[in-house]
């Protein structure tokens, strides 16, 4: 591909902009990750201590707390998996412009 005419500062914004969008990304991810540890570290407290307390006595506090890390273990799933689409997109449009823009492709290889 030909290489463009456009002001180097702009190409050089633009990587930066897209790094920036990928570094949220990759915070979204280790948040993602923290968020579905979580339950299962609380989960894990429960059946450790589940020789401690009788099932069915305190079944009405264990409904919702299982309810309640089966949801933290779906918002978890959810991040994860929308920062890995987000930074294979800003991944290929930094790749775009690295191929667009030679002296790019010389800084950033």
């Amino acid at each position: 591909m030909p290489e463009t005419t456009e002001n180097p500062n702009v190409i050089i914004s633009e990587v930066q902009l897209l790094l920036a969008e990928k570094r949220t990304s990759l915070a979204f991810l280790r948040t993602g990750i923290t968020v579905f540890v979580l339950p299962l570290s609380v989960l894990s407290a429960l059946i450790a201590t589940s020789k401690l307390y009788d099932f069915l006595h305190v079944l009405h506090l264990l409904v919702p707390v299982l309810v309640l890390c089966a949801g933290l273990i779906v918002l978890g799933v959810y991040l994860v998996h929308r920062a890995v689409i987000r930074v294979r997109h800003f991944d290929r449009m930094i790749s775009d412009l690295k191929q667009k823009h030679g002296r790019l492709r010389e800084l950033l290889d």
